[in-house]
Order: C-alpha cells, then sequence, then structure tokens
C-alpha cells in the first residue's frame, strides 16, 4: 500500500528533546534538497537552514505542515530573521523564489503526486495493529531512484528515532529494524541523510529495545564505525580480501581479544550457505549453516504482485489508538489524534496551489480575517478555504468648490473582486476596512485560486491604479444642499433640516436689515408729519381761544346797545329806531367777526385731520411693504436646491493598493 511521505511532518509528540527532533528536521530536509539536486550542508547551505527553521518554527507554533505549505512558506517565510541577520540580507528574495521554483518542480511532477497519497507514515500503526498487535510493516524501494531512496529511508529512519526516544528503557527486544542491502546508506566517507540516523541507532537502539539488523554484500562500503557498534555478526563467503580486511578491522575495534588471523581464516574456509557467528560475549566465533529451505529464487516482486498481495488487507490498516493494550515489551500506542492522515492534506483541483502565486514586487500581499465585516458584501466567504486575490485600494479624494466656498478631503476604500485578465474597475465596491481586517500572516491550511490577472506584472497594478482613479472622477459626486439666492451652500454631512433652519435664519436676517432702512425712509416722513400736526394743534388751540372770546365780546355788545337804546333819554320813534338800527348795525359787524373767526379755526381742524389721515396712510403703506419683504425673504429662504460637485483627476489619489486574498466558499 502506498505510504504518505509528503505529508510527514505532523507535530512530534514530545518537542522538549531539542536534539530528536533536529535530527528529524534535518534528515527530512536533507533527503528533501537531494530530492532536487541540492548536496546541503546542514550547517552552512542557506536552503537547508531557512527550511530547517521554517519547520521548526511551524512545530513549536504546534502546526503540522506539508511539503506544499513548506514550498510556499520559502517565497513568503513567516520569520522575518535568521541566527543575527535579516530574512532578506541572509538569503535574498530571488534566491528563495529560485529553490521554490525547484521545489515546485518537484511537486509538479506526476510521479512525484503518488507521494502525497496513502497511509501515514507513522511508526507506532506500522509496527502495531488497532487492537495492539505487533505486526511486520515492510517497505520497500526498489522502484524509486538512488536520490528518492535516500529521502524516504532518511524519513523513516527519523521517524524511526522520533519513535525510539518515546519509548523507555527495557532489556528485552521490542521491535527490529531489518535493511537489506545497506550499502549506499552506510558509506565510510560521504554522509548521506541516512547516516546519521543509522549511527545513531546503532549506538542507542539497544537501551529502548530496539534491535538493528544491517545485511550487505560489501562490507567495504560501510563505515567501521558502525560495524564496530554491532553486536551480533553473521559473516557469509567473502569475494575479495578487501572486504575481509573491512570486517576484520571492524571487529578488532570491537573485541580487541579476538583472534584475528584465527577469524580470518575461518571466514577463509566458509563453504555455501555457511556462516560464521560472532556474538558479544563469546570469544570464540562459531560456524552454523541454514537450514534446508525450498526457494524457488524467482527475484523481487514486482509493483502489481504487491499491490494483489496486500489487498485483503489495505482496509484493515489504520493507526492504533491510544487506548490499545500494548504487550509489556512493546511501547504504549499513540493517539490517532496526533497523525495527520492524507485527507488533512486538502486535495487541489487544477486551477488550486499551495503556494502563493506570484506578485509584483513591492506590492503589499494580505490575507482578509474572516471576521471582516464587508467580507459578504464583495463575494467573500468566512468559511472558505480557499483563497482568491483581490485588490483593496484606499484613495484619498479632494472636493473643491469656488462659489460654494469648499475644500473637502473625504478617503474612499474600496475592494475589486473578482479579478479576470481584464480588469472592469465599474465593479468595485465600496467597504469601510480597517487595518485589522487585512492580516500579514496567512491562515493554516490555506489553498490559493490561481487568477487570469497579471498579478506579477508592476504594470498590472499600474493600470489598476489608473482604471480606480478615472472611474472615482466619472462616478463620484459629492451632493449639497444649496441656496442660490442667499448665496448658501451646505456642508458634508450636514442635515438637510439643519441647513433650512440655516437658511430660514439668514432670510430673517436680511428681512430684519431691509425693513430697518425702510423704516428709517418713512420716519422722516413721520417726523414731517407730527410737526405739522403738532403746529396745526398750537393754531387751533390760538383759534379756539379766539373765537371764544370774540363771541363774548358780541354777546355783551349786542346787550348793550339794546339796553342802552331802550333805557336812554326820551327820543323820537325815529331816532329811537335809527339808534337802535345804528347799534344793531354795530353789533352785525362784530358777529361777521366771530364767524370768520369760526371759519379759520374749522379750517385749521380740516388741515389737522388731514395731516392726521396722512399719518395712517403712511402707517398702512409701511406696513404693506414690511410684509412683502417679509414674504419675498421668507420665499428665498425656503428655496432650497441641491449642488452636485465632482472630482478631477488631480483631486483622486490612491494611497494604498493592496492584493489581498480573500477566503471563499
Amino acid at each position: 500500500m502506498a505510504l504518505n511521505i509528503v505529508g510527514s511532518l505532523q507535530v512530534p509528540t514530545d518537542l522538549s528533546d531539542a536534539e530528536v527532533v533536529g535530527d528529524e528536521i534535518e534528515g527530512y530536509v536533507t533527503g528533501l534538497l537531494g530530492l532536487v539536486s541540492i548536496d546541503a550542508d546542514p550547517l552552512s547551505s542557506r536552503e537547508h537552514i531557512l527550511l530547517s527553521n521554517l519547520i521548526h518554527h511551524s512545530w513549536q507554533a504546534g502546526k503540522a505542515i506539508d511539503l506544499m505549505t513548506l514550498v510556499g512558506q520559502v517565497t513568503t517565510p513567516p520569520i522575518r530573521k535568521l541566527g543575527v541577520f535579516e530574512l532578506d540580507q541572509f538569503f535574498p528574495e530571488t534566491d528563495r523564489m529560485a529553490l521554490a521554483m525547484k521545489l515546485n518542480g518537484l511537486l509538479a511532477s506526476p510521479s512525484f503526486a503518488a507521494w502525497g497519497a496513502g497511509a501515514p507514515l507513522d511508526v507506532q500503526s506500522m509496527m502495531y495493529t488497532s487492537d495492539g498487535k505487533p505486526r511486520c510493516a515492510i517497505i520497500t524501494t526498489a522502484h524509486l531512484s538512488d536520490t528518492e531512496r535516500q529521502f524516504v529511508t532518511s524519513l523513516v529512519l527519523a521517524k524511526l528515532v522520533t519513535w525510539m526516544r518515546a519509548q523507555s528503557g527495557t532489556t528485552d527486544l521490542r521491535a527490529m529494524l531489518y535493511m537489506d542491502e545497506v550499502a549506499g546508506y552506510l558509506p565510510p566517507t560521504a554522509n548521506p541523510p541516512t547516516k546519521k540516523p543509522i549511527m545513531l541507532l546503532m549506538k542507542q537502539a539497544r537501551a529502548f529495545g530496539l534491535g538493528v539488523v544491517l545485511s550487505t554484500q560489501n562490507p567495504v562500503d560501510i563505515d567501521y564505525k558502525a560495524i564496530s557498534n554491532a553486536g551480533t555478526w553473521m559473516i557469509g563467503r567473502l569475494q575479495t580480501d578487501r572486504d575481509k580486511a573491512r570486517l576484520l578491522d571492524g571487529m578488532s575495534s570491537a573485541a580487541g581479544d579476538v583472534d584475528i588471523n584465527a577469524v580470518g581464516d575461518t571466514i577463509s574456509g566458509l563453504g555455501k550457505r555457511e556462516f560464521m557467528l560472532r556474538r558479544a560475549g563469546q570469544d570464540q566465533p562459531e560456524v552454523f549453516t541454514t537450514r534446508w529451505a525450498m526457494s524457488y529464487l524467482r527475484g523481487p516482486m514486482t509493483r502489481d504482485q504487491i499491490d494483489t498481495m496486500m489487498a485483503p488487507t489495505k482496509a484493515d490498516v489504520t493507526p492504533a489508538p491510544a487506548s490499545a493494550p500494548a504487550p509489556a515489551s512493546s511501547p504504549p500506542a499513540s493517539s490517532p489524534a496526533s497523525t495527520p492522515t492524507s485527507a488533512d492534506v486538502p486535495a487541489l483541483s487544477d486551477d488550486e496551489t499551495a503556494v502563493m502565486p506570484e506578485v509584483a514586487d513591492g506590492r503589499p500581499v494580505r490575507y482578509v480575517d474572516v471576521a471582516a465585516p464587508w467580507l459578504g458584501d464583495v463575494g467573500g466567504d468566512e468559511r472558505g478555504e480557499r483563497f482568491e486575490a483581490a485588490v483593496v485600494a484606499r484613495v484619498a479624494l479632494r472636493y473643491d468648490e469656488t462659489k460654494a466656498d469648499l475644500i473637502h478631503d473625504d478617503e474612499y476604500e474600496a475592494v475589486l473582486f473578482p479579478l479576470g485578465e481584464q480588469i472592469d474597475a465599474s465593479h468595485i465596491v465600496q467597504v469601510d476596512y480597517d487595518d485589522r481586517d487585512l492580516r500579514v500572516n496567512p491562515p493554516d491550511k490555506i489553498v490559493f485560486g490561481l487568477t487570469d490577472a497579471k498579478i506579477a506584472n508592476k504594470t498590472f497594478w499600474s493600470q489598476v491604479e489608473r482604471d480606480i482613479r478615472d472611474q472615482l472622477t466619472r462616478t463620484l459626486n459629492l451632493e449639497l444642499p444649496a441656496n442660490a439666492g442667499l448665496k448658501l451652500y451646505g456642508r458634508p454631512g450636514e442635515d438637510a433640516e439643519l441647513f433650512e433652519a440655516r437658511c430660514l435664519k439668514t432670510a430673517d436676517d436680511q428681512a430684519d436689515a431691509e425693513i430697518a432702512k425702510l423704516r428709517d425712509k418713512y420716519e422722516t416722513k413721520a417726523r414731517s408729519l407730527r410737526d405739522k400736526i403738532e403746529a396745526s394743534e398750537d393754531r387751533i388751540e390760538e383759534l379756539e381761544e379766539q373765537t371764544k372770546g370774540k363771541r363774548n365780546s358780541e354777546l355783551l355788545s349786542t346787550a348793550g346797545s339794546v339796553l342802552g337804546g331802550l333805557l336812554g333819554g326820551r327820543k323820537s320813534k325815529g331816532g329811537l329806531l335809527g339808534g337802535l338800527l345804528g347799534q344793531a348795525g354795530t353789533a352785525a359787524r362784530r358777529r361777521g367777526t366771530t364767524n370768520a373767526s369760526e371759519q379759520r379755526l374749522e379750517s385749521a381742524e380740516n388741515k389737522m385731520g388731514r395731516l392726521v389721515q396722512q399719518v395712517e396712510d403712511l402707517e398702512i403703506e409701511l406696513e404693506e411693504e414690511i410684509i412683502e419683504i417679509d414674504a419675498k425673504w421668507m420665499e428665498l429662504g425656503k428655496n432650497i436646491t441641491t449642488i452636485s460637485v465632482g472630482l478631477e483627476k488631480t483631486d483622486v489619489k490612491v494611497t494604498q493598493l493592496v492584493c489581498a486574498w480573500i477566503p471563499v466558499g
């Protein structure tokens, strides 16, 4: 059955042992770089140091990581520095992109796709069934190239070392590692990724109850330090003296009291199917033969034959649960929750990638927070795990209107999504975003949707900026209430009722000012009339006094004349009549004077009446003009319209343009 190698970077259950964690990371990274033909030294290679730090950073955060995510982090690492140097100084972005392209070529290879499918690389579930019974797990790498074998074998050995370190010490055999044809994995001079874990197992595995069996036809291709750590030796016929010399050197290092000459003679005298046995604690070697057995010697099984043989048991292979009983000589079963399966790695369609598509240099990249209140308005989905590219813009606007004495600065924030090969800025959606809505670090297990937009080109972003500026210049207007008669204009954000009240107040003030001028004009006329009325009143009083005095004089004169005529001496009739008539004439003249005075008085009174009427008419005229003025200004105060203040291209400036990845359903 297939083994998931790509998704084997689950977080170890115990991160307290930095040496074990470092060895596992080193084995994975060394093998991975070997697949892309990079001979990396863990202490000096930038590639090795970067990848190791990325894996370690994810594990320290408690996050499992797969190869696709790791490649994506090469271009946009979640760390800022390595050692004492800034990341870009230690490993420039262009060089990181070159490394990512090499690793991406590995992921893009069809033959490598199968490496991410199958059962997880979990030592516990490989050696024990779900009910805690031990079993044998055979890993074949015969179909792989040499570099691929190194990568897979180093991963398996690193996982085995990590599993071993989690066990308690024992004197019983708990498990056994058997490697056939170990030549090339443990060379005497080179340092492949498999050498370090094998050497570690040869030195320490027995203390944890883990046996190690190595077999080879060429002992000269094995490091003598590993041979010297072997406790049991089974040596068959050797073809060359060089192979025998290498074995004898290792045996003398392991046990100095061994008679090397005798052992050499014994090895030289071995027959077919005869082996020399050398065990720790035994001074003299022994010779034994294998029992007779029938074998067709048909050679290795093909992949199809392996699939046919394993078909009945594939469905039964599951990770051992935490509650599974384990024998005294076996380790406790690990929890399946800590072992990610292939289902943890999302299946990608043809238009998806685990690595963020390239974005133009210098263009900020952000990830929209699922809690952004405007996410649904632009077509996003807070539950989505697929992220697609969008443009998030912040624009400074200036509305300038001379006649309104207006200079108003505003800010416009918007999202352009989705992006196509041709950008249509008319689809821009205004939002009110906060900088906290745009996260710098990507979320876990992110999948990027491929876009037809040329986001990797600087010209694309320049065109987007121009299109947004042109679109806003054409479509944005600031609507303001206006009163042309009063030359009043509303302010941005001013309520319509408040503006109307302001207009009515201004109109009332203007009416009061005009009425004040009108009263000044009428006051002059009224003052002249009042002076004339006062003069008429004085004249009437004077005439009234004169008329009253003349009436009294007339009465006294007439009465005196009659009485005098009647009471005077004896006179003739004619004389008396003449005298009476003469006196009567004098009285008549006096009465005539009185009538003239009364006429002058009446004329004065009539004149004063006309003056009073003129005052009353003036007051009525003033009142009518005041009413007319008030109505005129009130009508002006209520004559409110709306003006539209547009934008010029120079009034629109894009202050922020971000490539933002939006989660979609």
